[in-house]
């Protein structure tokens, strides 16, 4: 008699841990072209806020700030 040298009585149980399906899910369902346009505008739109707010934001990144610089300078000559 063929005897395999597992512990385990039942060889089904055993084996039910490591095994694999050769059954492949269904392809997910192709999106709607509302779908992919609404998508693409939710991306636009996000791109162009970073956009927006990196060209809002780069005077205040500005190095020489030549209003705080000029009204200093215009106060120290007055006196």
């Amino acid at each position: 008699m063929f005897r395999r040298g597992e512990t385990v009585p039942f060889t089904f149980i055993a084996e039910a841990e490591r095994f694999r399906s050769n059954v492949t899910p269904p392809p997910p369902p192709r999106r709607s072209f509302g779908q992919v346009t609404g998508s693409v505008l939710v991306g636009l739109t996000i791109v162009g806020g970073l956009v927006g707010s990196l060209l809002v934001g780069l005077p205040a990144l500005d190095l020489e700030q030549h209003g705080s610089s000029a009204g200093e300078s215009s106060t120290a000559e007055n006196r």
